[in-house]
């Protein structure tokens, strides 16, 4: 599932495209009506402001108050060229030049809607969403005090997202690897040191992530069709059975919070 660096690979793309154009229309295509569309008509007429991302979500703030709001779940693409298949929502644009934003979702786990003021409550995990890891606002303080207030597993709590948004599955196991920290630790048992190091291990991965924009193991893409390129610098990540690169032990995988987790049993010592 697209993580905080490839949501924000796609992101910078749309940027510069979309900021100040005028929706036309905006609408489903083929997909049912429910939740994960609603109101996209709402958005014709009004002018896209600025492209963000909040975590894993992409935000577009319009001139008459509402905002389109993306989630790629895990197969979502979002690309100016006409997919062959699979299309779930078409944005048409006011101009002549790349008039049309197209979402492909093969698997449908992705979100695309407009929402009014105050309807984040739709989504709850963008309503509760936690502080942005390469910003200001996640100091190690604030960090440690959120992790010191749960006894679940470090790696649940990392992927929950109120502690910290946009880290998921692969980008949480790269970090805790880092700051050799077992993953079914628990959060509350965490030395203050060992969460300073945690917090500069996922400023680390995810700095380096965006700039290989973002790791494509399977269906993500960026907006241009091309690959992200951090697959081949992930230490643990799906290599379950490989060396681990610093001890040269088997890594091991589990399942935490219905997650696969893979670590180096050695390394990330209880």
């Amino acid at each position: 599932m697209p993580e905080l660096p490839e949501v924000e690979t796609v992101k910078k793309a749309l940027a510069p495209w979309l900021t100040g154009r005028k929706v036309r229309r905006a609408g489903r295509v083929d997909a049912p009506e429910g939740p994960k569309y609603r109101g996209l008509e709402r958005a014709a007429g009004q002018r896209i402001e600025a492209v963000t991302r909040l975590g894993k979500f992409i935000v577009m703030p319009l001139s008459g108050g509402d905002e389109l709001v993306v989630h790629l779940g895990m197969t979502g693409v979002l690309t100016g060229e006409e997919p062959r298949d699979h299309v779930r929502v078409l944005v048409e644009l006011e101009g002549r030049s790349q008039s049309r934003l197209w979402f492909r979702d093969p698997r449908r786990f992705g979100r695309f809607v407009c929402l009014g003021p105050g309807e984040r409550e739709h989504l709850p995990t963008l309503a509760r969403i936690g502080p942005e890891p390469l910003s200001d606002a996640f100091a190690v303080g604030a960090f440690a005090a959120a992790l010191g207030k749960t006894r679940v597993a470090v790696k649940a709590a990392l992927l929950g997202q109120r502690v910290v948004a946009g880290v998921g599955n692969i980008y949480a196991d790269e970090a805790l690897f880092r700051a050799r920290i077992h993953p079914e630790t628990p959060s509350s048992a965490l030395a203050r040191g060992r969460v300073a190091k945690l917090h500069a291990a996922i400023r680390e991965v995810l700095s380096e992530a965006v700039a290989d924009g973002g790791t494509t193991l399977r269906d993500y893409r960026q907006v241009d069709g091309s690959r992200g390129e951090h697959a081949e610098r992930l230490m643990v990540y799906g290599r379950d059975g490989a060396p681990c690169p610093v001890c040269g032990r088997a890594l091991v995988r589990t399942v935490i919070g219905q997650r696969g987790t893979t670590f180096c049993a050695h390394c990330q010592r209880r």
